[in-house]
């Protein structure tokens, strides 16, 4: 195997898990229905369970203790959300070639959930690979 095919090799395996990595955090970050939470609202409810849950009884002590920490987790989840900068960074990086190596049409990208503006700054254009 020569070299040029081992870089080729090597630059398909890179761009193949800066998609898998971006399209797996996408997936993972995708809207929830109802109100959007952020930290301040998560903060206040779970300011609201630690005052509640002095004068709670037994039942309601284990709900709330359970909302606490799953609005825990929820939170700290949102502080690692820095991760899907850095994903989206890399998924722009490669998508233009990923797309024609791969033939992946705007249009797919965007059922996928790829947000436009991503696909607009990765230089994927509706044009491209798109037979409509």
């Amino acid at each position: 195997m020569s070299q040029e095919h081992k870089d080729a090799l090597a630059i398909g395996r890179n761009e193949g898990r800066a998609v898998r990595d971006y399209l797996s955090a996408l997936r993972d970050h995708r809207p929830k229905r109802g109100r959007k939470r952020t930290p301040d609202t998560i903060n206040q409810r779970l300011v609201a369970i630690e005052e509640a849950l002095v004068d709670a009884e037994p039942i309601e002590e284990l709900r709330m203790l359970q909302e606490r920490r799953d609005l825990s987790i929820e939170l700290s989840g949102m502080e690692e959300n820095g991760d899907m900068f850095s994903y989206e960074q890399a998924f722009i990086a490669v998508a233009a070639n990923y797309s024609v190596r791969n033939g992946i049409s705007y249009a797919t990208w965007r059922e996928i959930g790829v947000p436009a503006s991503v696909l607009r700054a990765a230089g994927v254009t509706r044009a491209a690979h798109d037979p409509e």
